[in-house]
């Protein structure tokens, strides 16, 4: 079992997870701005280019924690981000995001999760990823089943968006699914 110290790149057929630094900025910052995206992300406030130039800079010292940026293999282009986060190694268990910036359907977002449970199960040895994602989100959660993902419970009307109340899915994947 390893642990968190390095974000490996992880290729994939159709696209790669690269370590997120500062090439990132611009993408993340349209990204996380969009406010089109906010509605399934729950992010409430904005951000400053300065202030993803100051995260994105400090990821590479992160040992709890992996960053990727999900680059599309043929064109290069950014994606969206996905985030390895909440490492507990004493239990093998971590949480994950993934956030995509517009390609839906296409199965990018599946083929991104697959290559991090991979990595996670396979080379660090953790034994459960948990994730929560709002109920009226069903492309990812979609996505997230056939990477291998269970519904394993919900947070009623744990969270608000523009005033009105929705369920937070909880899903988790064991190594032993697999």
């Amino acid at each position: 079992m390893t642990d968190l110290i390095h974000t490996p790149v992880l290729p994939g057929a159709r696209v790669r997870l690269v370590p997120l630094g500062p090439a990132h900025v611009d993408d993340l910052l349209a990204m996380v701005n969009d406010t089109g995206l906010a509605v399934f992300t729950g992010n409430h406030g904005t951000f400053t280019r300065d202030e993803l130039v100051e995260w994105c800079a400090s990821r590479a010292d992160q040992v709890d924690r992996l960053d990727y940026a999900i680059l599309d293999n043929a064109t290069g282009a950014f994606l969206g981000d996905l985030a390895v986060n909440a490492w507990d190694p004493d239990n093998r268990v971590a949480g994950l995001r993934i956030a995509l910036n517009g390609r839906h359907g296409e199965g990018l977002g599946t083929e991104a999760l697959r290559l991090v449970l991979a990595h996670l199960f396979d080379t660090v040895g953790v034994h459960r990823v948990g994730l929560e994602v709002v109920d009226h989100n069903t492309r990812a959660i979609a996505a997230y089943r056939k990477a291998g993902f269970r519904e394993e419970g919900r947070l009623r009307e744990a969270w608000l968006w523009r005033g009105a109340r929705h369920d937070v899915v909880v899903m988790g994947a064991l190594a032993t699914d697999r």
